[in-house]
């Protein structure tokens, strides 16, 4: 079933000492809800349509990883769709955070979904792997998740604005620290600074 379109409002803080933040996420009371491996494909037209109307469609697929570097067990599937939103209906005018307008569909079966969106006439874009924390917090929505990925170590926080400044700045983290870029504009820029050619942000190569 398909989850109503909300308006996710996020930014990501790139984390340089991992055992001072989840010390930091403990002091705050943010409580671990597990650990998966995620493997996300973003899909498009030959054309680049959605890309060129700020538009997403991503096939992500979930698996338990609990400790290490490997994943074991059921894969989940997620498909997800986001737009940008017009600047009227924008829940914050700030360029501080990324906003944008999601929905995502639980799909079964994922392993024949990539099959099924070639069939559609799209093709795979871009690659991206990560192990994803999930944290929350007592009483409150603010999402909190942990993303260990092939070029570095970061923490999304996606909610209210001010459920976001006072997280991180709780964790030591000022509005100069926010990244509002998507997770191929932290690849490429990775690329660019280590002289690559930017292809899949993978952990397999």
């Amino acid at each position: 079933m398909a989850k109503a379109t909300h308006r996710e409002v996020e930014i990501k803080l790139r984390i340089t000492d991992l055992p001072a933040l989840v010390k930091g996420l403990r002091r705050i009371g943010a409580r671990s809800r597990g650990r998966v491996l995620e493997q996300n494909t973003l899909y498009d037209t030959p054309e680049a349509t959605l890309r060129g109307s700020g538009r997403l469609l991503r096939l992500r697929l979930e698996t338990p990883a609990p400790a290490g570097q490997r994943a074991f067990g059921a894969c989940r599937g997620v498909l997800t769709s986001k737009a940008p939103p017009s600047w009227r209906t924008r829940r914050t005018h700030s360029f501080r955070y990324k906003e944008r307008l999601e929905r995502e569909l639980r799909v079964h079966a994922p392993a024949h979904w990539p099959q099924k969106l070639r069939a559609l006439g799209l093709k795979p874009t871009f690659c991206y792997d990560k192990f994803r924390t999930t944290y929350r917090l007592r009483n409150s929505p603010l999402h909190l998740d942990l993303d260990e990925t092939p070029v570095g170590i970061f923490l999304e926080l996606e909610g209210r604005p001010e459920e976001i400044d006072r997280a991180a700045r709780a964790l030591g983290f000022a509005p100069r620290d926010y990244i509002r870029g998507t997770y191929w504009d932290v690849y490429v820029a990775e690329c660019r600074r280590r002289g690559r050619t930017p292809r899949n942000m993978v952990f397999r190569g």
